[in-house]
């Protein structure tokens, strides 16, 4: 399985109505785009751990795309829901991570061997 990660910081400047255009072209991508097998989008949580003030940069949302494959996640690169919703992310975020991990879909007690 292939898990692309996103981690975004909104500009603090967006507007509503901006915010409402980011969130309807997310809500059209994971909808319309047919690759996508699992995709969950979230907020972060503090509660005091030492590494929260550590941390370099600070990104308020994650959004998670489990895709079966890499050719999964190609067809999700280049579908015009996702060049929409690209637009928009670049302008309607201050910064942000975007990285594409290959996730066994397994236990990963057992799966851990193969990465070390």
């Amino acid at each position: 399985m292939i898990v692309h990660l996103v981690l975004y910081q909104p500009r603090p400047d967006l507007s509503p109505a901006d915010r409402q255009r980011f969130n309807g072209a997310l809500t059209n991508a994971l909808a319309s785009i047919p690759t996508i097998r699992r995709a969950r989008v979230g907020r972060r949580v503090r509660h005091g751990a030492a590494y929260e003030g550590v941390m370099p940069a600070d990104f308020e949302y994650i959004g998670l795309l489990e895709f079966d494959d890499l050719a999964g996640l190609r067809s999700y690169l280049d579908h015009p829901a996702h060049a929409e919703l690209g637009t928009l992310f670049y302008t309607c975020n201050a910064a942000a991570l975007a990285y594409d991990y290959d996730l066994p879909d397994a236990d990963p007690i057992e799966t851990i061997g193969r990465w070390t």
